[in-house]
């Protein structure tokens, strides 16, 4: 039931009201903060977590390599489809209600996930802990937009931006640990029985700290979300499986579908907008100053961001022989250096952070590359070599960070969540999208031998550097 408009609230668009941050004390946005940000981390975390336990889920449950990818993908597919359902279920529901949904549903699904008995078991828990992670992820940044002003709120997107990052790398280290580590002989299953005591903890936090907030009438676009999700599945699911089944003929019929799908859901859309309804992307939030052109930076950034982080893992680990845990601490210079650029960047003089982001990406693609020509001749990984990975760390972060801030800050109040809902969801697609594309480059170069696997990590990186300039072309105009 939409609620009326009152005087600190703003009529807006198709039934939604624009709600002023609402006054709280000193602690209260931090606690906010804290909970959202964990939930965030945990559905970051489980995008890296699962890669270093692939062998050992392979060898318990003798899973073939398909299904091995499907484990990995199936989270990341499920999660970046329904993120923008998810934005708008929390403004349908109140953003307290829906994250404590997600919530719920990803924590036990990863207990379900901890506990299966065989591959399509876990292929389909990890759907679902996807499906949680779209209810739960969403109203982080909807929140943070609702909630904190001004250089508050600045602050808070950067350390959403750092968390972004450090879940990413904290899960390489992470996993590795766990498994390492097999208490109780969990091995492989450690790594998402994790999840469930953290999720118990903000289950009982969360409802007492989240501010509660306006239910407004929203409708779910179905039929825009099947064809999106055809469209995402119809892409995502021939680069993920092409490789290994040598591409047969389904694979280029799914991609040339994907493309039918997208003009699809696009007419779908725009009849949804003709007969009043709610589009999943409505065209008002479209309209916001460069938000499509910074969901496409973003896309690119972390479709290079991710995909050299999995094809590094996989050279420290196949190439090099590095064990997971050794593996995962050499991604740990990367990951403290893009939390310092995105935390930090506004000591920075505010007359120098529009150069800054696509500045940024080029520092992040010359280390990149400088990186991958170093270790092409098989090479173990060195001081020359966490240095550079540092580097291209801190380069990124200065341009991911500031960017999103930067565009959000020109979104209305009453369009935040669909503007989150977009903006994470192309960082998802990115994500997703950048470990097939990179991951197929890689392996579709490396030959039998080490030293060919480390050429092909050298021909990876210029392809994911020239990918990185295109990211700072964009931000270039999306950072005016």
């Amino acid at each position: 039931m939409t609620q009326t408009s009152s005087p600190n609230r703003a009529p807006g668009a198709a039934g939604i009201v624009a709600q002023a941050p609402p006054a709280y004390g000193a602690r209260r946005p931090l606690a906010i903060l804290a909970v959202i940000l964990t939930g965030q981390f945990m559905a970051v975390l489980d995008n890296s977590i699962v890669n270093v336990a692939i062998p050992s889920i392979r060898d318990d449950l003798r899973s073939s390599g398909s299904a091995l990818q499907l484990i990995v993908a199936g989270y990341v597919i499920a999660y970046a489809v329904l993120l923008v359902t998810g934005a708008r279920l929390g403004d349908r529901f109140t953003q307290r209600r829906a994250f404590v949904a997600g919530l719920t549903l990803f924590t036990v699904s990863s207990l379900a996930c901890g506990l299966a008995w065989n591959g399509t078991s876990l292929i389909v828990f990890r759907f679902m802990q996807g499906i949680g992670a779209a209810a739960m992820v969403p109203q982080v940044m909807t929140l943070i937009q609702r909630n904190f002003t001004g250089n508050a709120r600045a602050k808070a997107l950067s350390a959403y931006s750092a968390i972004i990052s450090g879940g990413m790398v904290v899960g390489q280290l992470l996993g590795g640990l766990i498994v390492q580590a097999d208490l109780f002989d969990s091995s492989w299953r450690g790594v998402f029985l994790v999840n469930v005591p953290i999720g118990v903890v903000l289950l009982v936090v969360a409802p007492k700290v989240l501010p509660a907030s306006a239910r407004f009438d929203r409708a779910v676009d179905l039929p825009g979300l099947a064809m999106l999700t055809a469209a995402v599945l119809l892409l995502v699911l021939p680069l993920v499986l092409g490789h290994e089944q040598d591409w047969p003929l389904w694979t280029w019929i799914a991609l040339g579908a994907s493309v039918i799908a997208v003009g699809a859901f696009l007419l779908i859309e725009r009849a949804v907008a003709a007969r009043g309804g709610e589009p999943l992307f409505a065209r008002r939030t479209l309209r916001t100053p460069r938000l499509l052109l910074t969901a496409a930076t973003l896309f690119v950034i972390m479709a290079t961001f991710s995909g050299w982080m999995f094809v590094m893992a996989i050279h420290l680990q196949s190439t090099l022989d590095y064990s997971a845990l050794h593996a995962g601490l050499l991604f740990t210079p990367m990951g403290l250096t893009f939390a310092l650029g995105s935390l930090y960047w506004e000591r920075i003089p505010a007359r120098m952070h529009a150069l800054m982001i696509p500045a940024g990406l080029v520092v992040g693609a010359v280390s990149m590359v400088a990186l991958g020509m170093s270790l092409r001749e098989g090479a173990d990984f060195g001081v020359t070599a966490m240095t550079l990975f540092g580097i291209m760390g801190l380069g990124t972060g200065l341009a991911f960070s500031p960017l999103m801030t930067r565009t959000l800050a020109r979104v209305p109040m009453d369009l935040a969540a669909d503007a989150s809902g977009i903006l994470v969801t192309s960082v998802q697609l990115g994500i997703v999208v950048g470990i097939a594309t990179f991951g197929t480059v890689f392996l579709g170069l490396a030959g039998a031998t080490p030293l060919s696997a480390a050429h092909a990590l050298g021909g990876t990186a210029i392809a994911e550097g020239v990918t990185v300039l295109l990211a700072a072309a964009l931000a270039t105009r999306a950072a005016r």
